[in-house]
């Protein structure tokens, strides 16, 4: 890939999290899709940076400090003065299933791209070894915004970095708005390198029969290398004319399921960063991924990590 003395940007948002655990008391901590792979890629070696906006008050603060403690660069974490980060409430509905409610819409994350230093994160983009953004990411922006992202995007890209994508699709953050979705997807993913998607998230979104089909439609994007979460069992691999399903090799019942994919996303740039073959970089994501199920919230322990 490219120079290793570059860093990877992972750019998104970082939330306050409240997850009721099994004894139905609400646990603080901090989450957020990129900021959770951004925490893995960093604790696997890789220089990186953080990009989102915070506000100026205690729960901004904390997200700084963790950022900070787990050797993530925090300059490109731009404060909005009088603002307020996301917040997210995880609970669990009848059945048992995972359900996640957000008040998000006035998150400061939102205008990254609007706020008077946005320029900033775009200058360090054009230098960066790897950005990496999901759909999520993408549902934050008002048109201006993702006109300034996907610039910027399209600017590092032609200065050697890679451009990592996923999905991650979440109706809800898009009101529901399945053309507006595709259509900034579709400008997105003209910028891709290598798209992380799971199946069943492009399956609503873009009515995919099979893994495989998905393959076919990002191809026909221009996207060379491709990775389908294909649920808890695989992976499809696709790089140029080959594929590749890549089996899970151990099936662990999931504790927590939310953040599996981050994980797995961490692991597969990780491994690709070091030089890894792709089949090779889809096993380590399967590792990690199945580490980070085994625990509840996103961010497995550093004292459980080195366990597994």
């Amino acid at each position: 890939m490219t120079d290793s003395a570059k860093r990877a940007i992972c750019i998104g948002e970082a939330i306050v999290e409240l997850a009721r655990g099994a004894d139905g008391r609400f646990a603080l901590a901090s989450s957020g899709d990129t900021f959770n792979t951004s925490i893995y890629l960093a604790r696997a070696g890789v220089a990186t940076a953080f990009a989102t906006a915070l506000g100026d008050d205690a729960y901004s603060d904390a997200i700084v400090s963790l950022t900070k403690a787990e050797g993530i660069a925090t300059d490109l974490i731009l404060r909005a003065p009088g603002r307020l980060p996301g917040l997210a409430l995880a609970d669990a509905d009848k059945k048992g299933e995972r359900r996640t409610h957000y008040w998000r819409d006035a998150a400061p994350a939102n205008q990254l791209f609007e706020l008077p230093q946005w320029s900033r994160i775009a200058e360090s983009m054009t230098s960066a070894r790897l950005i990496y953004f999901s759909g999520i990411t993408l549902s934050l922006y008002s048109n201006v915004g993702l006109g300034r992202f996907l610039a910027a995007v399209e600017l590092a890209r032609s200065n050697g970095a890679t451009i990592a994508f996923d999905g991650n699709f979440r109706p809800q953050g898009w009101n529901g708005d399945l053309t507006r979705t595709r259509t900034v997807f579709a400008e997105a993913l003209k910028r891709v390198d290598i798209a992380l998607p799971a199946y069943d998230d492009e399956a609503v979104l873009w009515g995919d029969p099979s893994p495989e089909s998905t393959v076919e439609r990002l191809q026909a994007f221009g996207v060379n290398e491709i990775v389908v979460k294909n649920g808890p069992s695989s992976a499809l691999v696709a790089v140029a004319k080959e594929r590749e399903m890549v089996p899970v090799p151990e099936t662990i019942v999931p504790v927590d399921p939310s953040a599996a994919g981050d994980g797995f996303n961490a692991g597969y740039l990780a491994a690709r960063l070091s030089g890894r073959s792709a089949i090779e970089s889809a096993t380590a994501a399967h590792k990690l991924a199945s580490q980070v199920i085994r625990h509840r919230g996103a961010i497995v322990p550093r004292s459980d990590a080195a366990v597994h």
